[in-house]
């Protein structure tokens, strides 16, 4: 089944196209909501994109839902920290000043938001001033972090709303959360779900940074009534009649609310709550952006301006990152990211992520590329690295790159110095059919120098493999990537990337 058929099957809406804008007013509901559930997630660049999406015009819709006077509360489901052209610059501290500015009432952290370490996460979190809500989140001794909740009873309306928190938990295999402790998603929603009830909170709602799946398994398991959650980045909508499931895309382009009307009958033993939800989905294209927020985000892209803005390269041929297509399939960008690594170090070959390859646009042919562009694509502040290893090793590595294929994912190997087929009919870790390299046979007792990242090299997105031989250039010898291919643009002068036969799937 194709992911589109899946969520079709699910009820779940996941084409922002197929839904309606409605700007954030009062529409017919009996009765009317005694309160509204708004959400953001995945929320990364500063300014908006033609118009859409954007800090700024997602602060705006918050304060116009606001002012429509029914009691709100505001979830942010995670990931903002990083990765962006700023965070690069000043490790998501400019995130906070804006969503200091936001109203934020429950913020759970997503994996993206230890990309700079546990201390840099820490210290932005110290800067807040909305509550960060992670009840499967523990430092080294088992201790909650401070500043930290796991849940809280919100009064709104009539009702006694208990609200959750959760984060990502394969953040460790995805991030750099350092001895953080990340425990199961659904038994901290368990355990606080039955702390909450003996509360008193009426209806239970789950905000959390999770995959599709896990997220189902919330759904399946009735342990909340309200599910609000981010990282697939998608436009999602479900309700099967006494669970609701909202995702709201990604970069403020839809923020989703949720009106949910309440009949309170009998008291004490006797007290029943019955509720009914009522969805709206504010398009950012008709959202008047806040002006606070605003002006510090013309402030920060006029520094960035002087910076970044400088020509490095032009397109002979265009470019396309879109994460539909780098995380499934050779691309012509991650081919050209390859060979810059792979030149900055020397290496036979190169391996990286196409997860970190993160601008999700196109580029056309004659366009010049920029400094932005680049730290645009490669925003993590990644180093290059250099391993020696067998061949069996870089089979392994390709094998775990392909693991969630054909499904999109950020570990699909973008690859250089090599070519190799996979049939993604078998079973996972038994896909690869051939690797060549020089036009022969991968020999899997060889040694072969490889150059990746510094994430990969200490087992990001699964890449162990990559840490078995011996390291020739490590994370305190490596230099910027980001840098290295703008090396490598300013080399080439005039850029004619393509898709070469390097990945062959079948």
């Amino acid at each position: 089944m194709t992911r589109m058929t899946r969520r079709n099957a699910l009820g779940v809406i996941a084409a922002p196209a197929a839904l309606a804008a409605t700007a954030p007013v009062a529409q017919a509901q009996t009765p009317p909501p005694a309160f509204t559930l708004l959400l953001v997630n995945d929320i990364y660049k500063m300014g908006d994109d033609k118009g859409k999406g954007g800090f700024a015009r997602a602060a705006g819709i918050a304060r116009a839902e606001r002012a429509r006077g029914v009691p709100l509360l505001f979830c942010h489901a995670g990931d903002c920290y990083s990765p962006s052209l700023m965070s690069g610059f000043d490790q998501g501290a400019h995130i906070v000043a804006m969503q200091n500015k936001m109203g934020i009432d429950v913020f759970v952290p997503g994996n993206h938001e230890f990309d700079f370490g546990k201390e840099n996460y820490l210290k932005l979190t110290a800067a807040q001033t909305y509550p960060t809500f992670a009840a499967n989140l523990r430092d080294a001794a088992g201790a909650a972090l401070p500043g930290h909740k796991d849940s809280a009873v919100f009064e709104l309306g009539p009702v006694k709303v208990g609200v959750i928190g959760a984060t990502f938990d394969p953040t460790p295999q995805l991030s750099n959360p350092g001895d953080l402790k990340f425990s199961s998603t659904m038994e901290a929603l368990r355990r606080e779900a039955r702390r909450l009830k003996s509360q008193g909170a009426d209806i239970i709602v789950g905000v959390v940074h999770a995959d599709r799946a896990t997220d189902l398994a919330i759904v399946r398991s009735r342990v909340v009534d309200i599910l609000l959650t981010g990282h697939d980045h998608d436009l999602a909508i479900a309700y099967d009649g006494k669970v609701v499931m909202v995702e709201s895309n990604e970069e403020g382009n839809y923020v989703t609310a949720i009106d949910v009307a309440v009949t309170v009958t009998g008291e004490g033993q006797a007290r029943r709550v019955a509720w009914t939800p009522t969805f709206r989905v504010n398009d950012s294209r008709a959202a008047t952006p806040d002006a606070e927020v605003a002006s510090i985000v013309r402030s920060l892209e006029g520094e960035l301006s002087k910076e970044l803005d400088i020509d490095v390269a032009t397109l002979a041929s265009p470019l396309d990152s879109r994460t539909g297509i780098i995380r499934t399939q050779e691309s012509a960008i991650g081919n050209l990211i390859a060979d810059a690594i792979r030149a900055s170090t020397g290496a036979q070959l190169a391996i990286t992520n196409a997860g970190g390859i993160r601008a999700n646009k196109q580029y056309a042919a004659g366009q010049k590329l920029t400094r932005r562009d680049v730290l645009s694509e490669l925003p993590f502040g990644n180093a290059t690295v250099m391993v020696e290893i067998t061949g069996k090793d870089v089979k392994d590595a390709l094998e775990n790159g392909l693991r969630d294929a054909p499904q999109g994912a950020g570990r699909f190997p973008v690859v250089s110095g090599l070519t190799f087929e996979a049939d993604l009919k078998q079973p996972q870790g038994s896909r690869v059919t051939a690797v060549s390299v020089d036009g022969k046979p991968i020999d899997p007792a060889g040694k072969y120098t490889v150059a990746s990242n510094n994430f990969m090299l200490d087992g990001g997105d699964g890449y162990s493999a990559l840490g078995r031989g011996r390291t020739l250039i490590g994370l305190t010898d490596g230099k910027l990537m980001a840098n290295e291919v703008m090396v490598y643009l300013r080399r080439l002068g005039t850029v004619d990337a393509k898709v070469e036969g390097r990945a062959v799937l079948k």
